[in-house]
């Protein structure tokens, strides 16, 4: 349950973050939310690279659909990827999703290690 809620704040308030602030404003987003959600650090870099990822992808898609592939394809065909505009949303949501998923991982690790008291 916490990694589906630190998904969901995580693309929610880089959404909102990413309309004022740049595009490097989510590895602020997703590190803030992986210090606040305790989890551990492997989860926090998942739930960090997923919401960034799911973010990234469904903006680019969202724009790609409203200019008719036009943009996309031009760009495409710039790197190796034989003008495919799907290929290059994968990619430009790669790139995010790394960078999410990295200061994701930094907020878990930061995070306070609390210890159990051992009884004997």
């Amino acid at each position: 349950m916490k990694m589906l809620l630190a998904i969901f704040l995580t693309a929610l308030l880089a959404f909102l973050a990413g309309m004022f602030l740049p595009w490097w404003s989510i590895a602020i987003i997703a590190f803030l939310v992986a210090l606040l959600i305790p989890q551990k650090i492997g989860l926090g870099f998942l739930s960090g690279f997923l919401g960034i990822f799911l973010l990234w992808g469904l903006v680019a898609l969202w724009i790609d659909t409203r200019n008719e592939s036009i943009l996309s394809t031009k760009i495409a065909s710039l790197f190796p990827l034989d003008g495919s505009s799907i290929l290059l949303i994968l990619v430009t949501a790669l790139v995010g999703a790394l960078v999410g998923g990295f200061a994701a991982m930094a907020g878990s690790a930061l995070r306070p290690v609390r210890k159990r008291k051992r009884t004997y």
